[in-house]
């Protein structure tokens, strides 16, 4: 006689989606699509922007393993999660930006804004982006730093927002010196002042293209956040009354492009619907414009998607997507 196994069915109900992507899979293809940009940053900023890189993301990997170990769970680092908000982190600081002070943004990132909330998958705020604004409350003046492209020794206050705000607002803060004029191109290739990532924009949007044929990303979000900032900038940043303003500078210019692609369209801090990603980047693109022409600081992407962080669970409480299968 056989016997007979005895075998355990698990019944759910259908529909059965399959998506063959993995969570690993997907955040470290993000990681790699950002390598170009980072390879820019070197040639034009020089070696101290490989170490600040490395740091962070050893920094990001090496907490998120210890917090680990001390609370007994798996090991997830292997996820890429970590490496990616390490990078993404190191890409949002100066160029010369001291290497103690990046381990300390890569251990609030980790420690504050991810393992507290339970993990990935359960933070509220984007953890590079409140490791950067948790640096920049700490330490302004070394977040403030900015050599001059090709000029490692050279320091200026200078970035293409700086100018572009004082001269909007008249303040004539910056001396001579600091008046750098960038052409479109300087500016699309990331041969100007400002953070270690967000320079090359040409290099961004390669790897932005593969990430949305890939479909790892949505259109929605950029489309809407950059969109909302060159409006607005059109509108209300020209000395002539409205309209007439420099909107190429604005999308150009400081970490629009990389918080647009790469910051704003994190699955677990962006809403669900296309609606919602409408809506939130819309708000994204219109609070950065604020800040940008009347706030205290030339740059607000940080700032907008962390605000807009706050409102995802309300955006996707009221905006609900139809379910699979129901008619309108």
């Amino acid at each position: 006689m056989s016997e007979e196994r005895a075998m355990t069915l698990s019944m759910t109900s259908s529909p059965h989606i399959r998506f063959p992507e993995t969570t690993s899979r997907i955040m470290w293809t993000v990681f790699f699509c950002l390598i170009p940009s980072g390879i820019v940053s070197v040639y034009v900023f020089g070696l101290s922007t490989l170490w600040i890189i490395i740091t962070a993301v050893l920094g990001a990997v090496a907490t998120e393993y210890g917090c680990g170990l001390m609370a007994g769970g798996k090991n997830t680092i292997s996820d890429g999660s970590a490496a990616l908000t390490g990078l993404l982190l190191a890409y949002n600081l100066p160029p010369q930006a001291p290497l103690w002070m990046v381990f300390i943004g890569a251990f609030i990132a980790i420690v504050f804004s991810k393992v507290l909330f339970g993990g990935l998958g359960f933070n509220i705020f984007n953890p590079a982006l409140i490791g950067r604004v948790f640096l920049m409350a700490s330490f302004p003046v070394l977040m403030t730093r900015w050599p001059a492209p090709f000029r490692v020794d050279a320091v200026t206050a200078a970035t293409p927002l700086a100018v572009f705000k004082d001269s909007f607002q008249g303040t004539n803060v910056l001396s001579q010196a600091d008046i750098i004029n960038y052409s479109y191109r300087d500016l699309f290739l990331g041969f100007r002042g400002g953070c270690i990532g967000e320079g090359c924009v040409a290099a961004l949007l390669l790897g932005a293209v593969y990430l949305l044929i890939r479909g790892y990303i949505s259109w929605q979000i950029p489309v809407s956040f950059i969109g909302t900032v060159a409006v607005f900038s059109w509108l209300f940043s020209g000395k002539d009354g409205i309209a007439g303003g420099d909107f190429i500078l604005h999308i150009l210019s400081g970490g629009l492009v990389l918080g647009a692609f790469y910051m704003a369209t994190d699955y677990v801090t962006s809403p669900i619907t296309k609606t919602g990603q409408l809506i939130f980047g819309f708000g994204c693109g219109l609070i950065t414009g604020v800040i940008r022409l009347w706030g205290g600081y030339p740059e607000g992407v940080s700032y907008s998607i962390l605000l807009m962080n706050i409102l995802v669970p309300l955006l996707d409480k009221f905006i609900v997507p139809r379910r699979f299968g129901e008619l309108k």
